[in-house]
């Protein structure tokens, strides 16, 4: 494949593509936005705006348990709100990889908080947390995500820069 330079969520849309996505789910909010916009481009994933996070991540969750790739993309505030089905996800098990996308905002540079989801998403939740440091760390790191996570039966989350 041709290489192209991009930015981090150009990046993330582009591996969960290649990795055979066909769902994408997600609550609009900067720093996670442009990710779901830059699935919607690419043939054969389907891609929506859904109500909320909880949502997204139903949506998303229902499309792994129906062997299809999805991924759930949220902003660190919207995890706080799927956080009830987080908790439970990975009792149930998932089929096909999901990945769940939790945009953090060091120093609330677009939102109105700053969080570390780590502590949510990792500590209470359990779920593995790949927290890249580069674009292409990112890239790959969704490719990894999704053989891990059918290799385990569990979601895998990253944290974008």
């Amino acid at each position: 494949m041709k290489r192209k330079f991009m930015l981090g969520n150009e990046a993330i849309a582009r591996a969960a593509a290649e990795s055979g996505v066909k769902v994408v789910a997600g609550y609009p909010g900067t720093p996670a936005t442009e990710i779901v916009d830059h699935c919607a481009s690419y043939p054969g994933i389907y891609a929506e705006w859904s109500t909320n996070e909880k949502h997204a991540f139903e949506v998303a969750a229902a499309a792994s348990l129906t062997n299809q790739r999805a991924m759930a993309v949220m902003k660190h505030n919207g995890t706080n709100a799927a956080a009830d089905f987080l908790m439970h996800v990975n009792f149930t098990g998932i089929r096909a990889g999901l990945v769940l996308i939790s945009a953090d905002d060091p120093g609330a540079l677009s939102s109105q908080c700053e969080e570390d989801t780590r502590i949510l998403i990792h500590n209470y939740a359990h779920l593995p947390v790949f927290d890249p440091s580069s674009v292409q760390e990112a890239y790959e790191m969704i490719k990894a995500a999704y053989e891990l996570s059918e290799k385990t039966e569990l979601v895998f989350a990253l944290r974008p820069l």
